[in-house]
């Protein structure tokens, strides 16, 4: 019994040291806020996004850019684009949806390079 537990504590201990080391790299990365991709510029949507979701990404970067010059509290749904977009009433959701992302993605960027 006894050689059972030393065993097992002589594995747990294996696979502790090298994801602490793995941790302790992730820990020093910059922290990836909102699930934004850090293998790609801070203004480009990811890749799987569709065309609309694009298009509302774009849209949602230029608003935070505006809100920010104007000292504006952050907030994506208070813009007219937001609220009523151009596109195919089914296509609202994504153009919604990508429209945040921009928006929260360019927020964090601006207020990073402010707070450097």
């Amino acid at each position: 019994m006894r050689m059972k537990w030393l065993a097992m504590s002589a594995l747990t201990i294996s696979l502790a040291v090298p994801a602490g080391l793995m941790t302790t790299k992730a820990a020093a990365q910059p922290a990836n806020p909102a699930g934004f991709y850090q293998d790609r510029p801070w203004d480009q949507p990811p890749d799987e996004f569709r065309d609309v979701q694009k298009r509302g990404f774009h849209d949602g970067i230029e608003a935070a850019r505006k809100d920010f010059d104007a000292h504006r509290d952050p907030n994506p749904e208070r813009h007219e684009m937001f609220k009523h977009p151009h596109v195919d009433p089914s296509m609202r959701d994504d153009y919604r949806d990508g429209f945040r992302h921009g928006y929260d993605a360019a927020t964090h960027h601006m207020m990073a390079e402010h707070h450097e």
